[in-house]
């Protein structure tokens, strides 16, 4: 039993979902279960769309319609003319978008966002699935949310573990004996079978559920990379690839920020130890990287950067110092608000984190704690983590005079910084 995971680079057009057909055809795996993300930019598109129905701005439907054109475009690519169940079939899941654009919204934004941005992973799941069948692979389409089953805090779901497992064991063994599955990744439901969202980039914690639940023998995630580097290699040209990295050292990364796997990803692997690798969809048969229970220990620097930071200090109004107390104040509003903290420092009277820049969640946490505290704040920064870090290191890749603030421990170093 095996786990696939294709995300969004390997789905974004025609040619790359052949590609993806010719990997399924040779994998050596009779049960396969394959997750799919959006297809290329779909979600981002669909965020825009999203914006643009909250604000009642007008241009939500030109965004609906570049949005249908990017996905039949591929469509009259992959298919014959005379194969309309594929045609009709994604008509239908686009009408979903368009009752809801059609009036006025009456819920909260992330609610709202979940039930139209979800839609895109369904939209890329049934293409590859009618593709599949157009070729003679034999699979079945599933909908994620009839197994995914989490809370209602929208666009950041907890996963209901009991009910989960008990749904993908019960039903999708006895499919997998007989039919390669497609669902999504990202989504799942509630208990009022409202559709949640996993969190950004959430499809590959999907595959490590079901992956988990099903006690596959691996979860292979196929990206637009070599495997995992210790650096943006768009960014740092002369990146290197682990061969292998223990689990620990992979949640370490994810944690500060490394965009290759999903922070959640891990840990449902881990617990029955899973390996995980993360492999070229264009170069499938090279060795990629392997996540996995492991002795072996790296001292290879890891230049993780983050951008659309922003830099936030809370200061108590009445000059008093920032005691626990306090802390517990502000915990409790990044929480209510699901503003994660990147980096935080205290001082005597200031309280300074680096949170992800998010207008929306900011205005919320200002709301909650402006009638106690002030702040500062600064956008536009960046974050650079540096594991396993080095003088040499700090030197190459990070521009003193534009830091603001830095923060050092054994193995890390942190740094926000300028853009120049």
């Amino acid at each position: 039993m095996q786990v696939f995971k294709f995300g969004g680079a390997s789905v974004k057009d025609a040619k790359n979902i052949k590609n993806m057909a010719e990997i399924v055809k040779n994998s050596a795996s009779d049960n396969l279960l394959i997750v799919v993300s959006a297809i290329g930019k779909t979600t981002n598109a669909l965020e825009e769309l999203t914006n643009n129905y909250y604000r009642g701005n007008e241009s939500v439907f030109e965004n609906l319609k570049n949005i249908k054109k990017y996905h039949f475009d591929i469509i009259d690519e992959l298919f014959e003319k005379k194969y309309t169940k594929v045609y009709d079939d994604i008509n239908n899941t686009f009408v979903e978008i368009e009752w809801t654009i059609e009036d006025e919204p009456q819920d909260s934004y992330n609610f709202i966002y979940d039930q139209i941005v979800s839609i895109g992973e369904l939209l890329s799941s049934k293409i590859v699935s009618h593709y599949f069948n157009f070729i003679d692979i034999n699979n079945r389409w599933v909908d994620a949310r009839s197994f995914i089953q989490t809370d209602n805090t929208y666009r950041e779901a907890h996963v209901n573990w009991s009910k989960t497992t008990e749904l993908i064991e019960n039903q999708l063994p006895s499919i997998l004996k007989n039919q390669i599955i497609v669902t999504q990744g990202f989504i799942g439901n509630t208990s009022e079978n409202f559709t949640t969202t996993l969190g950004r980039e959430g499809s590959d914690y999907s595959a490590a559920i079901f992956a988990s639940c099903l006690n596959a023998e691996k979860l292979v995630v196929w990206k637009d990379v070599p495997g995992i580097l210790n650096a943006d290699p768009k960014r740092f040209p002369e990146a290197i690839k682990f061969e292998e990295l223990s689990y620990a050292n992979a949640i370490e990364m994810t944690y500060y920020g490394a965009s290759i796997i999903h922070p959640k990803t891990i840990k449902p692997l881990q617990n029955k130890n899973i390996p995980l690798y993360v492999k070229p969809f264009l170069q499938p048969e090279d060795t990629g990287t392997v996540i996995k229970e492991t002795d072996s220990v790296t001292h290879t620097p890891s230049i993780i950067v983050k951008s659309n930071q922003q830099l936030l200090s809370i200061s108590s109004k009445d000059y008093a110092f920032i005691s626990e107390k306090h802390l517990s104040y502000i915990f409790n509003a990044f929480s209510e608000t699901q503003i994660h903290i990147n980096m935080m420092q205290i001082s005597a009277l200031t309280f300074s984190v680096c949170i992800d820049q998010d207008l929306q969640k900011f205005e919320k946490l200002k709301s909650i704690i402006q009638a106690d505290f002030s702040f500062r704040y600064n956008l536009d920064l960046e974050l650079f983590t540096i594991r396993n870090f080095d003088d040499e290191t700090i030197l190459k890749y990070v521009d003193s005079s534009n830091v603001i603030l830095e923060q050092k421990s054994r193995s890390n170093a942190q740094f926000i910084v300028k853009n120049s």
